[in-house]
């Protein structure tokens, strides 16, 4: 398809859109290089862990790692979806994306080498809930958009991706590590990447929410369609916390399961509270909300 115009030589660049904003963040905050982290001390905390405190870390770097990579491979349609639009504030935000999903892919592989030296076959430790959603659900919807880039199927692939995979799964996986390590001063270097990259995934999240309410906006008898995605893919990242606990008859750093699906539950419930504020809102006030949770 050829191009009629450019928004950079007819309109000029919206600045004040959110994305733009979160573009800005990224490009002073998303440079950082897993290459240069210093691993000594973690080498020296993992060589004093138990096998059982070892198995826990595998378990949550295995699905980490592997998430990451997911959605390196899967993303590109959501981008190719939203450059089609001629929305170019959101592509140019979304260009980080994919640099920083591949940057946090390498910087959980590393920690596995040199630290845990993890060897490569760590797929016994994915189930059947984290096999459902990985391996299933967020490459159909996010490859749907080759052929069917559509308001509904935008809202499929941003809600598994954005609201499931990140804001449910990942955020819950970073309370597990900062948990269990933080608290005994353990892996320092591990959790300053962990505190980089959730940085990094904050922002993803952050876009997630403000394309979703946008499609709201602009779509609101989508809704049925938003809430259906939500609910049903909730119950598998549910299950991946469950299958996690379900390993261990005394689960190692004293981790409560309770924690771990009370914290899920409340990071699923406050961005479904505002989606579902956003329905049939006008384009003017889903920025400005955006922009206010940006700020606070």
């Amino acid at each position: 398809m050829s191009h009629t115009a450019f928004a950079t030589t007819t309109r000029g660049l919206n600045r004040d859109l959110p994305p733009m904003r979160l573009y800005e963040k990224a490009k002073k905050l998303g440079i950082w290089n897993p290459s240069d982290i210093d691993l000594t001390k973690d080498k020296q905390d993992w060589a004093g862990f138990t096998d059982e405190e070892k198995d826990l870390c595998l378990l949550l770097l295995s699905m980490f790692v592997a998430g990451e990579e997911a959605v390196t491979l899967d993303l590109l349609p959501l981008i190719q979806a939203i450059a089609q639009e001629g929305r170019i504030e959101e592509e140019m935000f979304l260009t980080t994306f994919l640099f920083e999903e591949a940057k946090h892919t390498d910087f959980f592989r590393r920690f596995m080498d040199e630290v845990a030296e993890a060897g490569v076959d760590l797929s016994r430790y994915h189930g059947d809930n984290y096999r459902q959603l990985f391996y299933e659900s967020l490459p159909n919807a996010l490859n749907a958009l080759r052929t069917d880039p559509s308001p509904a199927s935008q809202i499929r692939a941003s809600v598994t991706y954005n609201m499931i995979v990140e804001g449910v799964l990942a955020e819950t996986g970073y309370q597990a590590f900062f948990t269990m390590l933080e608290r005994n001063d353990l892996l320092p270097s591990l959790r300053k990447g962990i505190s980089l990259l959730k940085q990094d995934e904050s922002r993803h999240i952050a876009y997630g929410v403000y394309l979703l309410s946008r499609l709201m906006a602009e779509h609101p008898d989508e809704w049925d369609n938003l809430q259906i995605q939500m609910n049903m893919l909730l119950p598998s990242a549910i299950g991946v916390i469950g299958d996690a606990f379900a390993r261990y008859e005394v689960v190692p750093f004293g981790l409560k399961e309770e924690d771990f699906i009370n914290y899920a539950m409340s990071q699923f419930s406050k961005r479904f509270e505002r989606l579902e504020k956003a329905k049939g809102a006008s384009l003017d006030e889903i920025n400005r909300v955006a922009r206010e949770n940006e700020e606070a």
